[in-house]
């Protein structure tokens, strides 16, 4: 736990909203000091501090190991650095099962500094959504793909293909909008249902493999840089080879090292 109580900026999450339909939103993962100060000095619109940290920092196979003391740890890591773009913080698997723990797990992220928090589901976590918001906290919806039901789902699958789940789907995007999320992440969804929730909403979509037609779109920033080379979603293209560089750097510090020999 921090020995700090860091500022958050609630306004820069609630102000997402008025981008719909004037600017495209830029999003990105970071879970350390150094990547929040360059994805926040490069003009990102919002740093997502992700429980995704549970693969691609600590190695385990799916989010549902990440701890809420671990998201905050992350994020109060992360606070510093940001000076401009709207932190956000994922509430962990099982950390908001009722209203009163996602009180207090929201309270705890923003103690470390988030500016407001995201929580995955649907009609099921309205009550925790409205308790959320009543506490003064803005909260990010996130429908389609939840990877914290990894377990009960068994895989990664792409959501909305049948009638039913596209019903649900739509309908769970619309009754977040009702509670008050400023913003929805829509997660490999079709892309047809996708644009049909961008175009129903008046806030604005955040997508992650559902298509072009969002509002914005998110990326794990380990994704995008090659940071990750052991797995790369089929939707996000990798625009440097960090873990390269890295290598390259390594081999020549070790050869190096050799003139340091008597």
């Amino acid at each position: 736990m921090p020995n700090q109580t860091y500022q958050s900026h609630p306004e820069r999450v609630t102000s997402l909203s008025s981008k719909k339909g004037k600017a495209t939103i830029a999003a990105l993962t970071a879970y350390d000091y150094p990547t929040a100060k360059i994805l926040d000095e490069t003009g990102i619109d919002l740093i997502l501090v992700g429980d995704s940290l549970g693969m691609v920092v600590l190695g385990h196979n799916d989010t549902t190991e990440v701890t809420i003391e671990m998201m905050i740890h992350h994020t109060s890591a992360c606070r510093p650095a940001v000076k401009n773009a709207a932190l956000v913080a994922d509430l962990p698997y099982k950390s908001y099962d009722t209203p009163e723990k996602a009180i207090i797990t929201s309270n705890s992220l923003v103690k470390a500094g988030a500016d407001g928090v995201k929580l995955e589901g649907g009609t099921e976590i309205i009550p925790q959504i409205n308790a959320i918001i009543d506490n003064g906290i803005p909260v990010i919806g996130h429908v389609g793909l939840l990877p914290q039901s990894i377990k009960i789902e068994g895989s990664y699958k792409k959501k909305g293909k049948s009638p039913e789940e596209y019903s649900r789907i739509l309908a769970d995007a619309i009754s977040l909008e009702k509670a008050g999320a400023v913003a929805i992440f829509l997660e490999n969804i079709v892309s047809e249902l996708a644009s049909e929730i961008t175009n129903e909403l008046k806030i604005p979509t955040i997508g992650i493999g559902s298509g072009i037609d969002c509002n914005g779109q998110i990326r794990v920033i380990h994704d995008i840089t090659g940071f990750f080379p052991w797995f790369t979603p089929s939707f996000a293209d990798p625009l440097c080879n960090i873990a390269n560089e890295i290598s390259l750097a390594v081999e020549k510090y070790i050869k190096s090292t050799y003139s340091c020999v008597i």
